[in-house]
């Protein structure tokens, strides 16, 4: 099957460029965090801008919390030190992402004007004095952000240090306040028309909720008992377009003010307050922010999770991790440490993944404030120590990963993944509410992780040509789009992997009437019937005769009670309680290579391994047991790799012709790696074995260019 790694969309430009091309052409892989010179005198703004050169910084980020700074009393405006900080940043050749300060409005604007803080869901007032305490409904506080980021446009748009602008920060606040119904209300006669389309898309002949007029529409907040799913799901949809207009906004302030430069703002992964699908056209480049929980061992799959939905929130474009942290967090019960071996196993991941800037939060570690805790890149105890001294080296790698800026991460992949689905799947009163969509797409990826493929995050309904496997984790909303897509992958010859609790509901979270997953049964040759919740300790699953009778697990939390079709085959059924008896997981065989498996219940990691493993194997993505390919595997475009002494830990993944191996194993590792090649980070010269030391790193380029096809077809490694 030939390789499309994203469906045709819209390529960003600026001035004509691809976004952040001109900066990483002429900078490299961008590097540095967050930097705060408000909190400092000016005296240490320049012991940082020097101690930044010699860690290799090149870009910063400034301005994000400065509103009070910039606007002291209503209407003034105090630049003078922003003039000094950005000429001070040019001077030492380091470029600037300039923020607008919009996320923190300064405490004067609550005060005298209470109707930009919102309203929480039991109709409290939120007050000034920490951070986000604003409105995205509140006409005042649009028209305060809009007039400061006007002026900081027009002031600095062609300053030559403002090489990025970042627009607000972090966006996620939520209004339940009179404002916020005002506008709610007028974003229901926007999509509905009328109030009659309003009711029949809510189902409010249950509960005797039918509305007369869009007037008496309201937020859904604290209520007697639940609240009708399909007015929460809108308001989350609102609330998710509400920011953007936000964002917008600004958006366009800059761009009127005559700057060309790449505008973004920091997603936050799976962050459940803001559809990111609905933004990823208005941001020139994606960026995010990452903290993984370093007390969890799984928390590397799910870093590479988060880092391959930007790569598909960018149509597969190079992306900016704005934010991580170098060591612990402060906003955890409990932040463990992340040494610096880790901060820079986790800084290459990302650029093995599509990264084409590394940064933190923050550069200097603040001594007041709610974060005077959190880990910066110079710490409280100064430059001698071991985090700035990892901080240093980091910075001398990414100097050296020049080359692969620009190039991009091919998948053959790909992992459905939908917002408005999830806030559907999750509204109370359902049959268990430890069902849970991001756990699930989390146990089905962690699989393909350990086994060395890498996936696509892909948006329900998108073309999915040029992809041999399909993961449907759980699409609960699952409409006729996405069914048709799904149809397409499975005639091309793809297979196609469906998990628990999908295609229950239409787009206005309506159950869909017959038996289940309704869009898709037929291409399944499996339905459903019941969905049941499990006891506490689950239910014994079995293999069957002939595919794997000695295998058995347990299925915990969720099952279904299936029928499988004549054509269609059991691979597990169920061992005891109420479904004994009964299919687990099913296959249709479509061809010599596709099919599509069902899996009707919450498996253990051994379980929903093995279906994947026989998904793998059909699609030919990878290898069935991780570590048995000696080489790049032609399907799944990873570098699978085999070890001198068999064992496992090793990442490993390929972006543009260079191929990036980490060790996670915790021991040192001799990795087979078949031909000649040049490791960037070292500039030694490798044939056939790589040795890794523990929680090292090789970036290998082949020596051979024979070793490459053109940039649209797998290469032949």
């Amino acid at each position: 099957m030939s390789h499309t790694p994203f469906p045709p969309r819209t390529e960003r430009a600026v001035q004509g460029r691809a976004p952040l091309r001109e900066l990483t052409d002429e900078l490299g892989v961008l590097y540095g965090g967050d930097w705060n010179p408000e909190q400092w005198e000016p005296s240490v703004w320049r012991e940082d801008v020097r101690l930044m050169r010699e860690a290799g910084v090149n870009l910063v980020t400034v301005g994000v919390f400065s509103w009070a700074r910039y606007e002291p009393e209503p209407g003034a405006r105090d630049f003078a030190w922003m003039d000094e900080v950005l000429d001070l940043l040019h001077e030492h050749g380091i470029a600037a992402d300039l923020a607008t300060p919009v996320a923190s409005p300064p405490p004067w604007l609550g005060v005298e004007h209470p109707d930009t803080l919102p309203v929480d869901a039991d109709g409290v007032r939120l007050v000034p004095g920490s951070r986000n305490q604003f409105s995205p409904s509140s006409a005042t506080y649009r028209a305060h952000a809009l007039a400061i980021t006007r002026d900081l446009a027009a002031r600095y748009a062609r300053h030559p240090a403002v090489r990025l602008w970042h627009v607000g920060n972090e966006y996620g606040q939520i209004d339940f306040g009179d404002e916020a119904a005002h506008a709610f209300r007028g974003w229901l006669r926007e999509r509905y028309g009328t109030v009659d389309a309003l009711n029949e898309a809510w189902g409010t002949a249950f509960w005797s909720q039918r509305y007369r007029t869009f007037d008496d529409v309201l937020p859904p907040r604290r209520m007697p008992y639940l609240v009708n799913p399909t007015q929460s799901l809108d308001f989350r949809r609102f609330t998710s377009d509400q920011l953007l207009a936000c964002y917008r906004e600004q958006h366009a302030a800059i761009r009127a003010a005559g700057a060309t430069q790449p505008v973004t703002t920091n997603f936050m992964g799976f962050f459940p307050h803001v559809d990111s699908w609905s933004w990823a056209d208005d941001v020139d480049v994606v960026a995010d922010d990452q903290y993984p929980d370093q007390a969890d061992p799984r928390s590397p799959a799910d870093a590479a999770l988060v880092q391959d939905l930007m790569r598909g929130l960018g149509g597969g474009a190079p992306w900016l991790l704005l934010e991580q942290a170098v060591g612990a967090t402060s906003w955890r019960e409990h932040n463990l440490p992340k040494s610096p071996e880790r901060m820079r196993l986790d800084s290459l991941q990302a650029v093995a993944r599509g990264a084409d800037g590394i940064c933190f939060f923050q550069w200097r570690a603040s001594t007041a404030g709610a974060e005077r805790f959190h880990s910066a890149m110079l710490p409280h105890a100064g430059p001698d120590t071991a985090v700035h001294r990892g901080v240093r080296r980091l910075g001398q790698d990414l100097a050296k990963l020049r080359p692969v800026t620009g190039t991009r991460v091919p998948a053959r992949t790909a992992l459905l993944f939908d917002w408005e689905s999830w806030w559907a799947a999750e509204e109370p009163g359902r049959i268990t509410e430890r069902l849970r969509t991001l756990d699930q797409v989390r146990a089905f990826y962690r699989p393909l992780w350990d086994r060395g493929i890498v996936v696509d995050v892909v948006r329900p309904g998108a073309p999915l040509d040029g992809y041999d496997l399909v993961v449907v984790p759980q699409t609960y909303l699952l409409d006729d789009d996405a069914a048709k897509s799904l149809r397409a992958a499975v005639e091309g010859g793809a297979g196609v992997v469906v998990g628990p609790m999908t295609g229950v509901a239409d787009r206005n979270a309506h159950v869909l009437p017959g038996r289940f997953p309704v869009p898709v049964t037929d291409l399944l040759g499996a339905s459903g019937e019941e969905w049941v919740a499990l006891p506490d300790g689950g239910v014994e699953v079995v293999g069957t005769q002939p595919w794997a009778p000695a295998l058995a697990g347990r299925a915990e939390v969720h099952a279904e009670l299936l029928r499988a079709d004549d054509d269609t085959d059991v691979l597990l059924r169920f061992a005891e309680g109420h479904l004994a008896g009964e299919p687990a997981v099913t296959r249709r065989r479509t061809g010599p290579r596709g099919g599509t498996w069902y899996v009707g219940a919450v498996l253990d990691e051994g379980l929903l391994g093995a279906v994947l493993d026989d998904a793998i194997v059909r699609a030919g993505v990878g290898p069935a047991v991780p570590g048995a390919v000696p080489a790049v595997h032609p399907g799944s475009h990873v570098f699978a790799v085999t070890e001198a002494d068999g064992a496992t830990g090793v990442e490993a993944v390929r972006r543009g012709d260079a191929v990036f191996l980490l060790n996670r194993s915790g021991e040192h590792r001799d990795v087979v790696v078949p031909g000649r090649w040049t490791d960037l980070l070292t500039g030694a010269d490798v044939v056939d074995v790589v040795p890794l030391p523990v929680h090292d790193v090789a970036v290998l380029i082949p020596v051979d260019p024979t070793m490459t096809n053109s940039p649209d077809e797998p290469r032949n490694w």
